[in-house]
């Protein structure tokens, strides 16, 4: 990320700090029909403001579910919701949604636009920005997804990881607080999801945004703070993703298994080499070669 985008994200308040919750859900029950079992069943779950939490789970384990109450986008049957402070309500759902960006599975059904500027000026310009708040915005999202450079090009003629930044781009451009990617990468191929799982490690990371990663691809959780794994809409795991790779057999009983990269990552720190968690061989042998040399 360039200087430029991170005074960029610094003028607009992006930054957190204020050791408040970002989200957080107190007895939260939701099923989306009475003949339904219950999506999420009196769930108590909270993300610190600044933090990276990745939430595995297999399809029908409620994450996704989760993603759409934390903004929203679904109403909770029981037990109350926070963002920031602020339990969400009908009446508030405006400054909820700005505060909580939400970027989906398929990029082409994000798309609104032709043109990159256009698509990922959409948001800003429904907020009734002027014109020249709306051109600052477009300037530093695409300038912190590293998509400047096609700024004036057709969204249809960009690759699936490409288009998944332009809809992260679109999210950032309401200067949200936090950013939640609802299996954001299970369209893309492995260099499309390493390339988006990078761009929001980094905007976490260095520009404090608090990021809730929805996936089924346990390797994702490496670069997260905390890794939480859902089955049958509760929580059943918690904890540094390291800690819960550790525990095998228990992600096994709930159709989960430790990325192998993951696997290999641990068992070089265990013979003494002090390697960072990585998300593909290439970077695994930069990390050998940094710690050897």
């Amino acid at each position: 990320m360039t200087a430029q985008s991170g005074a960029a994200f610094g003028r607009f308040g992006l930054r957190g700090g204020s050791n408040m919750k970002a989200i957080e859900f107190c007895g939260v029950s939701f099923r989306y029909d009475e003949e339904s079992p219950f999506a999420i069943h009196k769930l108590d779950f909270s993300v610190e403001e600044g933090e990276f939490v990745a939430v595995l789970g297999h399809n029908g384990s409620g994450k996704s579910t989760l993603a759409r109450l934390s903004n929203g986008l679904l109403e909770a049957d029981e037990g109350e919701i926070r963002v920031f402070g602020t339990q969400i309500a009908r009446k508030n759902l405006y400054d909820v949604r700005k505060n909580v960006g939400v970027v989906f599975q398929n990029p082409d059904n994000q798309t609104v636009a032709t043109i990159v500027e256009d698509d990922v000026a959409f948001g800003a310009e429904n907020l009734g920005l002027a014109r020249e708040e709306i051109g600052e915005r477009i300037r530093f999202a695409l300038q912190a997804v590293g998509m400047q450079q096609y700024r004036t090009a057709a969204v249809a003629r960009l690759s699936g990881g490409q288009k998944q930044r332009v809809a992260i781009a679109g999210v950032l451009a309401l200067k949200p607080r936090a950013v939640i990617l609802d299996e954001a990468t299970a369209m893309l191929d492995p260099r499309g999801r390493r390339e988006i799982v990078e761009v929001v490690s980094r905007l976490n990371r260095e520009e404090k945004i608090t990021v809730i990663m929805i996936t089924h691809f346990m390797e994702e959780a490496l670069l997260a703070d905390r890794a939480v794994v859902m089955n049958r809409g509760e929580i059943v795991m918690q904890g540094a993703p390291a800690d819960i790779f550790e525990r095998q057999e228990e992600l096994i009983t709930y159709n989960l298994a430790m990325p192998r990269i993951g696997y290999i990552c641990n068992r070089l720190r265990a013979g003494g080499l002090p390697v960072a968690n990585t998300l593909d061989s290439e970077t695994l042998a930069e990390e050998i070669a940094r710690c050897v040399s």
